[in-house]
């Protein structure tokens, strides 16, 4: 029988006294001779994948117990750098000069130099297992100003520390100023930066659509479907919903269900129903789209869904996971149609304890496609639906609100920060950015979803088999401690860090003119959620076990989670995967999430600065949302939009970043401008290319002289 890289790990951690040579390792795994070939490439290809690592003579060792982590790293603007380790503990600080060659996003070795048991780890990259990116979007410039000579391309991504070198010839069409994707040809080494070579133009900075494009191509982000995936989504949706299938299911038709989302939502993961239970109960279905039906293991769709392991949200436009037959039609809970679906039936008391549970496969019939204001009206009572509908939203909205009470009494972080939301024209310009609503219609969905992740999670714990997790660990105790230092400061007192210790705090914040802050600087101390096969648990949640169920049609782990549930739940099945083969998906998962939340996050920065750069000039009136060495973020009340007043435009003297205070203090006038202070700002400057906004005060003082920060440094 083959043996397991995970055994092979677990040897080496658990049994093995030193590092071992390949002979020795299989005589203690009981490999034979037979499969000693087989057992050498998988060694070669566990180091390659940085699963083991080589030492002197030959001789494997976990990276863990030889003083070496393996992770993503993520540099800053400054050009240091952090890397996460794969299998937990806290992140490691790397300085810039101890990168090599290694750039943001790539995954790489780091050997622990120093700080093993202090607060914050520090090391050195050692080597690079795989790189982020494969090309880089940027501005080309000519060197010399000639045609066919050698040039170089800035990169638009600021983490990125090296230009690009363009050798003589490999330029391409490229004229001076234009934006293009250049591939990496030498990453060169600690010395040199790497060379390149143009693969395609994508116009002038300015120029329609260059903006959106310089996102995509940045980001690596895919746009078409292999042609074999396209032709099996093209023939599910022509073979469409069967008469077999529909005979094989529970049949929930007859009963009301309905989904609710944002107003321009395509792909219906979700839908609900309720209806009463004897003895006062509650039943409440939660149905989502039984994709994994559709999409079989290994499949060309499966595959592809695997590559891209997210659907991207861009501002304007959406990057699906599956195909559009799948993902907008076939798979989507569209009202009036017969659509197949994993139906979650909780039995529920008034207080919304769960009394039992069903997993079933199931055939639904939505009536309603509600639109969070639609069911936020009904809740209302300003706009009704129907009688029925009305009386089930009022309902489900009661239970609602107990499940928040006993998550709140666990410990539950609820961050209810604000986000943006965009109005498009037709040709796709932002014409108006307010803050986005939390109406308590998305607040039932979504009390609803973390009950049905939270209840399969269980599900999938007690089969005690391979299952995929989302987690969220602890944070880091140096982080808790820098958090606590800071909180002090705002006069909020944190206890040693409990779910309920923060919670308490973000509670005290409430209503606050730092609450956004407050809540921010909260979650910058947390560690990012991620896929895992292993449960620990998520500390935000303050939940024992969850998992993602609820968007098979938008994430690849609810897809391989609907497979798991299947068989393990269902079928009563062996899940049919192995813990390596749940913890590579989990892995990749994690890794495409994290590409999609910075194309995202991209998306919604340019579209900031485009609208900007058409009010510079204006005044508006705004609050100052936080405060740095280098200036403070003032965000306007017209628009859901920060931007800088940079420490080197006050003029009147020279400011102090006092950071116990929050504030920048002039030296000689006192002057303050502390977090929550009312301001009114001119629109200074829109930089397109770097997606930042600069305001200048719009009524200065009276006195000018070069202010200076003592420790204004940079941009930050």
């Amino acid at each position: 029988m083959p043996v397991e890289p995970g055994a092979i790990l677990e040897y080496l951690r658990r049994r093995a006294d030193r590092p071992l040579r390949a002979g020795e390792l299989a005589a203690g795994l009981g490999v034979n001779a037979e499969q000693l070939g087989a057992f050498r490439a998988l060694l070669d290809q566990l180091e390659d994948a940085g699963v083991l690592y080589r030492v002197q003579r030959e001789r494997y060792a976990a990276p863990d117990r030889i003083n070496l982590a393996v992770g993503r790293i993520s540099t800053t603007r400054k050009g240091a750098g952090f890397v996460a380790p794969e299998d937990g503990g806290p992140d490691v600080y790397v300085a810039a000069d101890a990168l090599q060659t290694a750039q943001d996003g790539d995954r790489v070795v780091v050997r622990l130099e120093r700080g093993v048991h202090a607060d914050r780890p520090e090391g050195r990259v050692i080597r690079v297992l795989a790189r982020g990116r494969a090309t880089i979007v940027g501005s080309y410039h000519e060197r010399r100003g000639a045609r066919g000579r050698p040039g170089f391309v800035t990169p638009q991504d600021p983490r990125f520390r090296w230009d690009v070198a363009v050798p003589a010839g490999e330029a391409g069409a490229a004229a001076d100023g234009d934006v293009v994707v250049v591939r990496i040809t030498d990453w060169g080494s600690a010395y040199r930066g790497p060379e390149g070579s143009v693969e395609r133009v994508l116009g002038r900075i300015g120029d329609p659509g260059v903006d959106v494009a310089s996102i995509i191509h940045g980001h690596e982000l895919p746009l078409e479907f292999p042609p074999e995936a396209e032709v099996d989504a093209a023939a599910l949706l022509a073979r469409g919903v069967t008469a077999e299938e529909l005979a094989a299911r529970q049949d929930f038709r007859a009963q009301l269900v309905f989904t609710i989302d944002p107003v321009d939502a395509r792909d219906h993961d979700d839908a609900l129903s309720i209806r009463a239970a004897a003895d006062g109960l509650w039943e409440v279905g939660v149905h989502i789209a039984d994709v994994s039906w559709y999409v079989r293991p290994g499949s060309p769709l499966d595959l592809e869904a695997l590559r891209r392991g997210t659907s991207i949200y861009l501002v304007d436009r959406v990057i699906p996971m599956l195909p559009h037959p799948l993902s907008s039609d076939l798979c989507s809970l569209q009202p009036g149609v017969d659509r197949l679906t994993l139906s979650l039936l909780l039995t529920l008391d008034g207080a919304a304890r769960v009394r039992r549970q069903r997993l079933v496969r199931g055939v639904i019939r939505s009536r309603h496609r509600l639109a969070y204001e639609q069911a936020q009206a009904a809740l209302d009572g300003t706009a009704g639906i129907d009688p029925e509908t009305d009386a089930a939203l009022r309902q489900l909205l009661t239970l609602s609100r107990a499940l928040r009470a006993q998550r709140q009494e666990r410990g539950s972080l609820d961050f209810d920060l604000p986000e943006a939301r965009m109005v498009l024209n037709a040709w796709g310009e932002p014409t108006d950015i307010q803050r986005r609503e939390r109406l308590e219609a998305h607040r039932l969905i979504e009390d609803f979803m973390l009950l049905a992740n939270e209840t399969i999670a269980q599900l999938g714990a007690a089969a005690r088999s391979a299952f995929i997790y989302r987690i969220h660990e602890k944070p880091d105790e140096a982080r808790l401690e820098q958090l606590r230092a800071f909180l002090a400061t705002l006069g909020y007192r944190l206890g040693p860090g409990s779910p309920r210790d923060l919670q308490r705090v973000l509670v005290q914040a409430e209503g606050r003119p730092d609450e956004t802050l407050v809540g921010k600087v909260v979650l910058r101390a947390m560690k990012q959620a991620r896929y895992s096969e292993e449960n620990s648990g998520h500390f935000g949640l303050a939940a024992r076990c969850y998992t993602h169920f609820t968007s098979p049609i938008r994430r690849y782990p609810d897809l391989v989670v609907h497979r798991l549930c299947a068989r393990l739940v269902l079928e009563q099945q062996p899940a049919g995967m192995g813990r390596d083969t749940a913890a590579e998906v989990a892995h990749l998962a994690s890794e495409r999430e994290r590409v999609a939340v910075a194309a995202e996050r991209a998306s919604v920065d340019l579209m900031k600065a485009e609208f900007m750069s058409r009010h510079v000039g204006a005044e508006f009136e705004g609050t100052i949302a936080s405060v740095r060495a280098f200036g403070f973020f003032v965000l306007l009340d017209a628009y859901y939009v920060e931007g800088l007043v940079h420490v080197s435009s006050l003029a009147d003297d020279y400011y102090l970043f006092l950071e116990d205070q929050l504030a920048l203090v002039g030296e000689n006038s006192h002057r303050r401008f502390r977090v929550g202070d009312r301001v009114r700002i001119l629109v200074e400057a829109v930089d397109l290319e770097e997606r930042q906004v600069d305001f200048l005060l719009a009524a200065p003082p009276e006195r000018r002289g070069g202010g200076r920060s003592r420790r204004s440094g940079s941009r930050g």
